[in-house]
């Protein structure tokens, strides 16, 4: 038996659908956070809620999260793939982290949606845009397969320190309220 592999136009078609749809949603949430579109908080409500979940300094916090998030209009058009890709799996990573109490399912608030955006978005990272992209069309020099791998690592490390000082601002909150 023969097997088929997938043909170049194929998967580079599979990887445009992939940056559209994980690129137009990212792009949403970081413009809901950054500028109340699409009936958003904006970036000052935002900052209240990255305080009240232990993110600080909150207003750096918002600020990072929503363009994080809206660098997702980059993916979606394939510029800075890589970059922006790995952007948007470390926001999506301390997204799910927030949402992690809450169980898997999104009906009950929980993790489904940002966890399958950030690992969508570091396949996107590992795999670059494809030859349908900007990245491509522009003969970018940085679309290597190494360079993915150190912008997703970078970016999860980055992830896991805010993460960890996430953990701690809200133990010490939670010690001072037993005080």
């Amino acid at each position: 038996m023969t097997r088929r592999r997938t043909s170049g136009k194929a998967l580079d078609a599979g990887l445009l659908t992939l940056r559209v749809a994980v690129g137009a949603t990212l792009f949403a949430h970081g413009a809901q956070k950054l500028t109340g579109w699409f009936g958003g908080p904006g970036l000052e409500q935002t900052a209240a809620g990255m305080q009240q979940m232990g993110f600080t300094p909150a207003k750096l916090s918002a600020v990072t999260a929503g363009v994080s998030e809206a660098a997702g209009g980059l993916i979606a058009v394939g510029a800075g793939t890589r970059v922006a890709s790995a952007a948007g799996a470390a926001a999506m990573l301390a997204a799910s982290d927030v949402h992690r109490p809450n169980g898997f399912f999104a009906q009950n608030g929980g993790l489904e949606l940002p966890a399958v955006l950030g690992v969508a978005s570091a396949a996107l990272t590992l795999t670059g845009p494809g030859r349908y992209s900007i990245d491509e069309a522009i003969g970018h020099r940085y679309d290597h397969e190494r360079y993915g791998v150190a912008a997703l690592a970078a970016a999860l490390v980055t992830a896991a320190v805010v993460l960890g000082r996430r953990r701690a601002a809200t133990q010490a909150a939670g010690d001072t309220a037993q005080a």
